[in-house]
């Protein structure tokens, strides 16, 4: 039987609301040792995500202080995400297609229930799979098009 997403996933990862300033995601993200904050609304669904980098380069980067930015600021949207009963195959190919290395994953009623970071699979992928994930995710869209 494939792996499905719900077997590989930190499940119950840190969320916020799309309120939270970007001081109290960034303290998240240093408590659970996560690169990526799902920003979801009040029934938990989710409606963007903070990545460290949004908060660097969105932010920091031009003179905003973090603690007066709310995630509704930054936030990455709309989201990518997967079902927890997607087969990892699926979760591979729009980790790729999308060249993001974290996705969340949701229920069946669209909530977030975990997170898979591309890390989790390069554990459990063979080298090949591993060597290509890493390759799509971080092409460079803007060279290759010229």
């Amino acid at each position: 039987m494939a792996k499905l997403a719900r077997d590989l996933m930190t499940p119950d990862p840190a969320c916020c609301s799309p309120d939270t300033t970007l001081e109290r995601i960034a303290t998240l993200m240093v408590a659970n040792d996560c690169g990526e904050i799902p920003i979801v609304d009040r029934s938990g669904r989710p409606v963007g995500v903070v990545t460290d980098r949004d908060i660097v380069c969105r932010v920091v980067a031009e003179g905003r202080n973090p603690a007066e930015v709310t995630a509704e600021a930054c936030m990455s949207t709309p989201v990518v995400a997967v079902y927890d009963d997607a087969e990892l195959d699926d979760v591979i190919d729009m980790m790729e297609t999308h060249q993001i290395r974290r996705l969340p994953v949701i229920d069946a009623d669209g909530c977030c229930a975990g997170i898979i970071a591309q890390a989790d699979l390069v554990a459990i992928s063979t080298p090949h799979v591993t060597a290509e994930l890493i390759t799509e995710i971080s092409r460079d869209t803007a060279r290759s098009s010229m």
